[in-house]
Parts: C-alpha cells; structure tokens; sequence
C-alpha cells in the first residue's frame, strides 16, 4: 500500500496541471496514467483570448510550457469572402499531446508518476483506497478524477453521466498548405460562415511550428454524407462549403490525415460524495466550437489546487460538505454556465433562420466591418503622426487621459 494526500487518475490537460501545481506547493501527490509519454489525440490545438490565457497564468504552468507554442501575432477575421478587420491576437498553436507533455515537464519529480490504471475505487470520508491494474494498492485523503470522457470508474461511484446534447458539434482537424506560393499571406485567419446551410459555424487556421493548421467546426450529425464527402475531396467539399474562401487564402491543398471528432454536451449527476472530486471533461464536457473546453480545465484545477486542497489538508476528514464547497464556487460555477451557454447560443447564431438570429448574424457582420475599418483609421492616424513628427508619434490625449 502507497500513501499520499492526493491521487489524480488521468494525466491528460486537467490532471497533468493539477499534479504540477501540486508538487510545486509542496503537497503528497501520485499522477496515475498508463502512458508515460501522452499520445497524440485531436482535441485542443491553440491556447487563445486574454481570458483564457489569464486563466492558464494562474496555474502557474502558462510562462514555461507556452515556449512550446507558436504564437501568430496577427489574426485575420473574415465573412463573405470580406476581411473584416485584422486583429492583435493573442493565439498560441499547439497540439494536445505536446501541450499535455509540456505541461507533465513541469511536474516536480517529487510527484510520484504510476504508469497504470485505476481498476477500483472505494471512498470514506476519511481515506480512499485504489486498486490499479497491476496490482498496487494506493491509499489517498483525496481522490481527483480527471480521466475526462472514461465512464467506468464514475459509474462504480454512482456518479451518471448524462447526455444533454448528443453529437453537438463535430470538430475537424487537418493541415492546409498553399499552392504556388511559400506561404500564406496571413498569420492567422478566422473564417465564418457565408450561409446557415451549410451548418459551419467558422473555420480558423493557425500556425504549429511551420504548419498552418485548420479546424473546421460543423453541426452535423456523425453519419452525414458530407463527412465522407470531406474525407474523399476535402478541397472540393470545403470549397462548395465557403465558396469565398479563396478570397483570402487563393488556392491551397489539404495534406495528410483529416481528424473527426464529435462532441456530445454532458454533465455529471451524484457527484456530490466525500474524498472524490470531478475537474474538466470529468465534470461535465464542453462545445470545442467555443473553446471554453480550456477555460474550464485551467478554472477547475486552479480553484481545486490553489483554494481547496490546501484548505482541506488543514483539518480532519474529507467529507461530502468539504468537496460541495468546490462544486459551488462561485468562480467555477460563472464559468461552467458561461461555457454551456455558449455552446447553445453560438449553435443558434449558426444554424437558426428567425428573424431575430440573420439579425445577429448581420450584426456581428457590421460590428466587425466597423471596428476594422476603425482600427485601419487609427493606423493610419498613427503612421501620419509618426511621419509629421520625424519617426516619433506624439501620444493622444485619451493616452495621456
């Protein structure tokens, strides 16, 4: 029997942070995870948006494993074949696999790693007892559950799963190269729909190292004709879908293996039980048409590890009202509801033709037309000033303001 104040069961987003924040503050804790390299897996591809990045920041992880990343600088946002404006951006690309073994480069070695998997649980509001699959025995106060969509230890705890939307979305995954050209003219481009009937919320293209990545968001369902049509003619089936795309990035080709995943929205029930806590997907699953699914992670895992833990090791016992005051956190509870509420409303602006949705489609449209057209003014003011002032542009008065 091995004993220590924390198990985590899963060493993917949410577990490998919990276990490099853990061991950087100095808490007794064993990462469990049959795989001591974390495998490639299509799910997150960029970290992006100052909130989101804030979020990372408060781990403590953000400064270090973002050097694996590769920022754009500059997002191009675009509709209609019209780019709209071209934005600062804050978007860092990185796939899954290198962002989680980035991330498990930070776990201080005084972290035990078990390269296995948890077979049973037993919990009390005292100690719990894991049983892994070869054998060992691992007696924790606490319990974290982060093996994300994996049901079976939930189910022998009584803990549901249930399916709030089936197949919400369906993300894919694939790399874009130009033709006749070195590269594209953009950094970074994000493209939404021309037409709700083709259910495409947006496409966005990014840079990994020295690939422009794209993920294609859609609502369909997952046998739809147009999948297979996207995996046998991929250039044909995304042109007839944004027909003015090339617009902006003139011909290009899709080269190697094209990605699906579906995501079905679902939230846990039961979960209220003492020496066991749920964090990211665990919880409850997010639209990766969002990307709030990495606000949840970093917000889960940063009020657990930096709130309660250290909170809850100061007393006895670890009982149902200790974990019930993680649940109901109220910065936890702001961002879950934020994220299942964008997951709803960012499919309704897509797909939904009443009057009151064109209406915001065509707002966001003019909104983001206008506030390029601005920013294209201030540069221009900007440059103007510089050449007036011989290379120095004299600062505003709302800058001095």
């Amino acid at each position: 029997m091995r004993y220590t104040d924390i198990a985590i069961v899963g060493g993917g987003l949410a577990g490998s942070t919990a276990a490099a924040m853990l061991g950087r503050a100095g808490i007794p804790a064993i990462l469990i995870d049959p795989h001591p390299v974390y495998r490639p897996d299509f799910r997150v591809e960029k970290l992006s948006g100052q909130q989101q990045l804030e979020r990372f920041r408060k781990t403590g992880l953000a400064e270090a494993v973002l050097r694996s990343a590769t920022h754009d600088g500059e997002n191009w946002i675009a509709r209609f074949g019209v780019l709209l404006e071209k934005k600062p951006s804050q978007q860092f690309g990185i796939m899954y696999d290198a962002l989680v073994n980035a991330i498990r480069a930070e776990i201080p070695h005084e972290v035990a790693t078990v390269h296995a998997k948890v077979t049973a649980i037993k919990t009390s509001s005292e100690r719990q007892k894991l049983t892994l699959s070869d054998g060992d025995e691992i007696s924790a106060r606490l319990v974290v559950l982060a093996n994300g969509l994996n049901v079976g230890l939930r189910q022998t705890l009584r803990i549901e799963r249930k399916v709030a939307s089936a197949c919400h979305s369906i993300s894919l995954g694939f790399d874009m190269a130009p033709i006749g050209r070195p590269a594209f003219e953009f950094s970074a481009l994000t493209y939404f729909s021309e037409r709700s009937s083709d259910r495409i919320p947006y496409l966005t293209l990014f840079p990994v190292g020295n690939t422009m990545r794209a993920n294609l968001f859609v609502y369909r369902e997952i046998d739809d004709p147009w999948l297979r049509q996207m995996r046998r003619v991929p250039e044909e089936t995304l042109n007839a879908s944004l027909p003015r795309l090339r617009k902006l990035t003139g011909n290009f080709k899709i080269t190697g293996d094209i990605k699906i995943r579906p995501a079905d929205l679902c939230v846990s029930t039961g979960y209220y039980q003492a020496g066991v806590v749920l964090v990211g997907d665990a919880f409850a699953t997010s639209c990766p048409v969002t990307g709030t699914g990495t606000d949840k992670v970093f917000t889960d895992v940063e009020r657990l590890c930096n709130v309660y833990i250290p909170n809850w090791l100061a007393t006895e016992g670890m009982d149902e009202l200790k974990i019930a005051a993680f649940y109901d956190d109220p910065v936890k509870t702001a961002c879950d509801a934020w994220s299942a509420a964008k997951a709803y409303s960012f499919r309704s602006v897509t797909l939904d033709d009443g009057i009151s949705w064109r209406a915001r489609r065509w707002a966001r449209f003019i909104v983001g037309f206008s506030r390029g057209a601005l920013r294209r003014l201030r540069n221009r003011l900007t440059i103007g000033s510089r050449d007036r002032n011989g290379g120095a542009a004299q600062p505003s008065q709302e800058g001095l303001a």
